[in-house]
Parts: C-alpha cells; structure tokens; sequence
C-alpha cells in the first residue's frame, strides 16, 4: 500500500478524494495547512471538520499549528502571497502565489515523514484554476529533494457527484467562499446577482 501525503482544504473537497484513495490501495496522511482562511473561526470549522472525518476514517492527520497561531500564519500569508496582490480576481496571480505557499509547505512535510508523493484536494474545487494547482505543485516539487507532485485531475470520474454525495451523508460545513478576506468579495458579487435575479 503506498503512503501520499494529502494537503487539505476541507471535509467536503477531502471526503470523495479520501474515499477514491481508499479503494485504490492508497493510504492518505492529511495535512492541513490553510493560512489564507479567513476569519479564524472559519479557519478552525473547516480545520475541526477535517480533523473530525479523518478521525471516523481512522486516518492519521497533521496540521500546520507548529509553524504557530493561526493569525501569525495569516499574517505571513498576507505578506508573502496577498501583498500587492490584493485587488487581483479569483483565479488571477494572488491564487497562485496562495497554492505556491501551502504546496511547499506540504512538500517540505511530505520530506520531513519519508512520503514520495504529495497532491491536493484544491483540484476538486470548482473555486481553483486546475491549472494553476498544477503549476504550484510541480514548482514545491521542483524546491524539495526526494517528492513527487502528484498532479491528478480530482474532479473527474464522478468524483464531483459523490462529493456531494458525502457532504450530505456526513452533514459537513460546506463553505461558499474559498477561504481568504478577498475571495469574499467574490461571494458578495455572486449573492447580489442572485438578489437581482429573483426581484
């Protein structure tokens, strides 16, 4: 059975993925590392509700909390992947920046537990460039000896469907924004056409 380390964003992006893995002989570690969310509280609901199903899995789960509090990571984040960044749209070169910093970071982890191989669920998100991700992860791969990004296409074979699925089965938290303070305004824009259509 082979061992990959699995970054995750949330329970209801994780749950197919982690389900998929299973049934391929493949033994997730999941590591959560998601500086970018925003407020704290989001941060720690979909942190706790990934902790909680990887625990019903019986799957071992790390998180960045080492590297220190939530809000010295958003900081850092802000400084490193928001900074002049700020105004830029959803899937423009702030998003890259953002992938660029959690996959090295997952990389860097995947090393430090002896696993080969590290991907990501922000490839199931309809939120994420599919492209962008790819870029972010072969780049991680490229600044750390001895991984591999394992650039799978996590939206496809009915995985989208059974997430869905699952999210409903297991009553997840299911977010309506990416996760940082400017996807936010993504989310507004998105609540004000649907009021426009409906009057």
């Amino acid at each position: 059975m082979e061992t990959v380390l699995l970054h995750c964003c949330c329970a209801p992006c994780s749950s197919a993925i982690l389900e998929r893995m299973a049934q391929n002989d493949i033994r997730p570690v999941i590591f959560y590392c998601n500086p970018n969310i925003y407020p704290e509280s989001e941060y720690l609901i979909r942190k706790n509700e990934i902790t909680r199903y990887a625990h019903h899995l019986g799957l071992q789960i790390i998180d960045e909390d080492d590297l220190g509090t939530w809000e010295e990571r958003h900081s850092e984040w802000l400084c490193s992947a928001a900074a002049g960044r700020e105004e830029q749209p959803e899937r423009g070169s702030r998003c890259l920046e953002c992938f660029r910093m959690r996959l090295l970071c997952s990389a860097r982890k995947a090393r430090e537990l002896g696993i080969a191989r590290f991907t990501t669920t922000l490839a199931s998100s309809r939120w994420k460039s599919l492209e962008q991700i790819n870029e972010a992860g072969q780049w991680a791969a490229s600044q750390v000896d001895g991984v591999e990004f394992w650039d799978r296409n996590w939206r496809k074979g009915g995985l989208q469907q059974r997430r869905n699925e699952l999210l409903k089965q297991n009553g997840f938290y299911n977010q309506l924004y990416c996760g940082c303070e400017f996807s936010m305004s993504a989310l507004r824009e998105r609540e004000a056409r649907a009021a426009a259509k409906s009057e």
